[in-house]
């Protein structure tokens, strides 16, 4: 697939990354000589220096041959012109834009993005992607990721193994017998920064991160079993009333039982953020001093959620929560060095923006029997749900003949309902398997849904 992309920061880099990996011929356009430089020297991408809605550019990039264009600039207009361009001068088949004020996506406007009028093919908006991401943590806190597959047949559910749990040390392959009622299974483990696909052997010990496949109706009792069923947060504050923030307090809104106040720096934005909210109190003034915290009642809180444009702001805030006494502070950081550092401070979780986006993007772009993925740690392992075709080497063997180093099983999906996992259990024609790959085994991975 040709491919080129509008906007070389960091969702652009990230597509860039992924898609070029997968022998996708990729091309990015950026006015900033320093990304472009960046993005050529570090991946095997062609650079185009020049603003990505001018034609003259797009024809430089190569648009005249290609398969999709993603404008994933920080300019919304930018990258709506750009799909425009594509369409109208280029014919280009499929257009993606990233775009991110919530009025272009109200629903009185869906007759905007029409073939007749602005023809963007799919719209990414991160500001939505993280806040469903955030609303599934809140509802399931005992996770750190929670991630629906297969019209939520299962559910992808990332849980920390403390000392208090069960099944520390206890192999793999025993933990379906010790809960025969559970269906759920082990796809990946992270140990000391590392994603890994783990053998029938082995244990899961105390510091891992262990990654669950699970019927959806079954991950309340393996939250249970795991030992981190948290009750569900009903006081939250909310510090940063941008786009992010008000979608949550929002959505939160809806929630019953749920009280909420919002932290805005920006007197404008603050009242803006007021007048868009119909329940929540909005408070103007600096999250990163003790008085407007308590003033909102984070002392309190059951949950912070710190959700700012700006990753210091995030971090400061809510280590300032965890010391006024707040149960969980919740931070949003888009840099990928400081998340390292972050793991050394009393923050109870991390957001990573660049994950949601770019997984929704690849989400679309890897069409036909692709249906869902999603990325874990920068691109280490990916999670993924695909459609069995007739082709795969697959059809008609057992779970048992399944045996590709690299790869885990997590559900197997036949008349939409997830099946238990056995041995004999044979894989058919238009099965949906979900599935967690390392990055290495990601070739591989093309085996199992066939080619068309």
């Amino acid at each position: 697939m040709r491919v080129i992309i509008c906007g070389a920061g960091r969702v652009g880099y990230g597509i860039a990354s992924r898609l070029s990996k997968e022998k996708n011929t990729v091309t990015v356009v950026d006015l900033a000589s320093d990304l472009i430089a960046k993005v050529t020297t570090e991946l095997d991408v062609r650079g185009v220096i020049g603003h990505g809605a001018h034609p003259d550019v797009l024809k430089d990039a190569g648009i005249d041959a290609a398969d999709m264009l993603i404008a994933v600039t920080h300019s919304d207009e930018v990258n709506m012109m750009a799909c425009q361009v594509a369409h109208s001068l280029f014919d280009v088949p499929t257009k993606v834009a990233r775009v991110r004020a919530q009025s272009y996506l109200e629903s009185e406007w869906n007759d905007l993005y029409s073939r007749e009028n602005m023809p963007i093919d799919i719209i990414i908006s991160p500001e939505v992607e993280i806040g469903k991401s955030i609303l599934r943590r809140l509802h399931m806190p005992g996770a750190f990721e929670v991630v629906p597959f297969a019209d939520n047949a299962v559910k992808l559910l990332g849980v920390h193994i403390d000392e208090d749990c069960p099944i520390v040390a206890t192999p793999i392959r025993q933990i379906p017998d010790l809960f025969p009622e559970l269906q759920a299974e082990i796809v990946g483990i992270r140990r000391e920064g590392d994603i890994f696909v783990p053998m029938r052997d082995d244990p899961l010990y105390v510091g891992d991160d262990a990654y669950f496949i699970v019927r959806s109706e079954h991950a309340n009792r393996l939250l249970e079993i795991v030992g981190t069923n948290e009750d569900r947060a009903r006081h939250i504050v909310v510090i940063g009333g941008g786009n992010v923030g008000t979608y949550v307090a929002r959505e939160l809104e809806s929630i019953s039982g749920i009280r909420c106040r919002v932290i805005e720096y920006k007197k404008d934005r603050a009242e803006i953020t007021a007048e868009l909210l119909r329940k929540t109190v909005v408070l103007n003034g600096d999250a990163m001093t003790a008085e407007i915290q308590q003033e909102a009642g984070v002392p309190d809180a059951e949950l912070v959620l710190c959700l700012t444009n700006d990753d210091k702001t995030n971090i400061l805030s809510a280590v300032l929560a965890k010391k006024l006494g707040a149960k969980q502070a919740v931070s949003l950081v888009n840099d990928p060095s400081i998340q390292e550092l972050v793991s050394e401070l009393p923050i109870d979780k991390l957001i990573d923006p660049r994950a949601a986006t770019v997984s929704s993007i690849l989400r679309h772009v890897r069409r036909g029997r692709i249906r869902d993925v999603f990325t874990l740690s920068d691109g280490a392992a990916e999670v993924i749900e695909g459609e069995v075709l007739e082709t795969s080497v697959l059809v008609g063997k057992s779970l048992d003949d399944f045996n590709l180093e690299g790869i885990a099983v997590g559900a197997v999906i036949q008349d939409r309902e997830a099946v238990r996992l056995e041995g004999s259990l044979v894989i058919k024609k238009g099965d949906h398997i979900v599935l967690l790959a390392e990055k290495s085994a990601y070739k591989q991975v093309e085996e199992i849904w066939g080619q068309y």
